[in-house]
């Protein structure tokens, strides 16, 4: 069924009742009218992410967005720095006669 949206707590609970034993992906699929495929990506999100899994992650971390400010202002602070001594090697050059 397209278009329907589950609760991270609906898919963990499925995720649990299949690594537990309780029942198989064909009985939930069926119980619950999902693909076993979706279940299997479930179950592989749950073991990629542990307990992060099913979490959003549109929105980055604060810290994160900090580093990457600071990342961006070094970076453009090194750029000005090449720039200036390449002007100055340009001129350096020149003023020797050599190129």
């Amino acid at each position: 069924m397209p278009g329907r949206t589950h609760s991270r707590e609906f898919k963990l609970e499925i995720v649990n009742q299949v690594e537990n034993g309780q029942k198989t992906t064909a009985q939930l699929s069926r119980e619950h009218h999902l693909s076993p495929s979706l279940i299997h990506r479930w179950r592989k999100e749950v073991e990629a992410r542990g307990d992060a899994a099913f979490t959003d992650q549109t929105r980055p971390d604060q810290s994160l967005e900090q580093r990457i400010a600071e990342l961006e202002r070094f970076c453009g602070q090194l750029s000005l720095e090449n720039t200036i001594l390449k002007k100055s090697l340009s001129t350096y050059r020149s003023s020797r006669g050599t190129k």
